[in-house]
């Protein structure tokens, strides 16, 4: 089931419906549980069990480590909850994986060695509650949150559907608090909640299916080289889409979310007017970003070791972040390339900061702009947009690989792109072309004015018949569009 199907509407309303019935608190939440599980297994029915035991073995381990005071015994028991979450990530999203570059190896070693093709189905969902549970028993290791007491509760922070299968990844203070006492949406949030709701299928089927993806599919499954205004428009194309897709997941979640009375925590923040790659993950996939920022990075020593093992603990987080997005080697080289732009722009940075100590620069406050690093000419705000439109050039530079199905096709599209091999076909139509042109734009100019702001803010201010001939047209555009759609891009990982 997807937010942009009409099963899912039939199903929404039934769970407002119930959820604003006169019925005791505890009957709500069996009620949103148990229609979470029929979220679920409409995918795919017996993966509910890895589920309920991913829930079950979590919920019983943290109060374990809980009580437990020996530091030797509460080691393993988390360790016990690392390997069953870990251990069920590994084989069903990287067994196949792990077994090809396996062969590879002993056939490089001249070893034959022919194994059985393994036939295994990625759970949907599983990278994003692996990581919900695996936070929830780490922060109650750490002491950071107690154990919950509720089974119940604790279940539906799990399973809870707006987020289940494709984020944004909560953590247990975002949900399990308001579990715990009566919540209801009032007038005001079931107003925004239907908003963002619209605005995120808007995203998603009228921008990111219907006018971006043919483009973006038919430029990345082409086996020989394209003109570079081709191959440009390509990433351009997927550039545009994968935004629209996964932000409007998200949106499409928070506002479902904020229609049952639930408020779950922002996953994007216009990412498109980033200064610096930094700024990037502050504003991209934001819950993934700290949760590696929190309990992969920080661990390993963040920048407390000096400089070198900065680096390093950034390239290690980087490569496990690109990773968990698929098993692919394409994956790793797009997390390795972050993790060397963040690397690099870290540097730079740190460079500016030993010149303005020695009084080299007359400018001294460090990371005010970035731009007095690279020292672009002209005033502080056409730097900044300068700066942000050299992330953008790099951000697609590095989702070529994300997109591509193999290296050696995202290897010929870059080289396409940069006028690398004469003579290649004209694909793309004219129209084509334009459309992507002014979508990019459109992107660009809307992130870059409101990379500051607050959207509902923005939306409070305009008078009311404003706001609902906006969502009125979102709505049309939708239902016109809706037989373009497909599922969400993120479902695959």
């Amino acid at each position: 089931m997807v937010f942009n199907s009409f099963t899912f509407v039939i199903f929404f309303a039934v769970m407002l419906a119930l959820h604003n019935a006169p019925l005791p608190w505890k009957v709500k939440k069996i009620n949103l549980l148990l229609g979470s599980y029929l979220f679920y297994a409409l995918w795919n029915p017996p993966f509910i069990l890895l589920l309920w035991l991913s829930t079950v073995v979590d919920f019983y381990m943290a109060r374990l480590i809980a009580d437990e005071h020996r530091p030797a015994r509460r080691k393993a028991l988390l360790a016990v909850s690392l390997v069953l979450n870990l251990g069920m990530l590994s084989y069903f999203k990287y067994g196949g994986f792990l077994l090809e570059n396996f062969t590879v190896l002993l056939d490089s070693l001249g070893i034959a060695f022919q194994a059985a093709k393994p036939d295994i189905i990625l759970p949907v969902g599983i990278s994003f509650y692996t990581f919900v549970t695996l936070s929830y028993t780490l922060d109650v290791y750490r002491r950071k949150f107690a154990p919950e007491p509720s089974l119940l509760n604790f279940a539906l922070f799990v399973t809870y559907f707006p987020h289940l299968v494709a984020g944004p990844i909560v953590r247990p203070e975002d949900l399990i608090p308001q579990f715990k006492t009566p919540h209801r949406a009032t007038a005001d949030q079931l107003r925004w909640g239907l908003l963002l709701l619209s605005l995120g299928l808007f995203m998603k089927v009228t921008i990111a299916d219907g006018l971006l993806a043919d483009t973006a599919d038919l430029i990345f499954s082409l086996p020989f080289p394209v003109q570079p205004l081709d191959a440009w428009t390509g990433v351009l194309a997927f550039s545009g889409q994968i935004f629209c897709d996964f932000a409007g997941y998200s949106t499409c979640a928070i506002g479902v979310s904020l229609c049952l009375g639930f408020v779950l925590p922002d996953n994007f923040r216009y990412p498109y007017a980033a200064i610096g790659f930094r700024d990037f993950w502050r504003r991209w996939h934001i819950t993934l970003s700290t949760w590696l920022r929190d309990y992969l990075y920080i661990p390993l020593g963040g920048n407390r070791h000096g400089a070198f093992r900065t680096y390093i603990n950034l390239m290690i987080t980087m490569l496990l972040g690109g990773l968990w997005h698929g098993a692919s080697w394409n994956f790793v080289v797009w997390g390795g390339l972050h993790g060397l732009f963040l690397c690099v722009e870290r540097l730079i940075e740190q460079a500016g900061l030993r010149r303005a100590e020695a009084g080299e620069w007359a400018e001294s406050k460090p990371l005010v702009s970035r731009a007095s690093v690279v020292g672009l000419p002209g005033n502080q705000a056409v730097r900044r947009f300068g700066l942000a439109l050299l992330t953008l050039f790099l951000v697609n530079i590095t989702w070529v690989f994300f997109r591509a199905p193999t290296f050696d096709g995202a290897m010929l599209l870059m080289l396409c792109m940069f006028g690398a091999i004469p003579d290649a076909p004209v694909m793309l139509t004219t129209t084509a072309i334009l459309t992507v042109g002014l979508v990019t734009v459109g992107l660009i100019t809307c992130h870059w004015l409101l990379r500051d702001s607050s959207l509902v803010q923005l939306a409070r201010r305009l008078p009311g018949w404003v706001l609902s001939l906006a969502w009125a047209a979102l709505l049309i555009l939708v239902i016109l569009t809706q037989k373009g759609s497909g599922s969400f891009i993120y479902f695959q990982f």
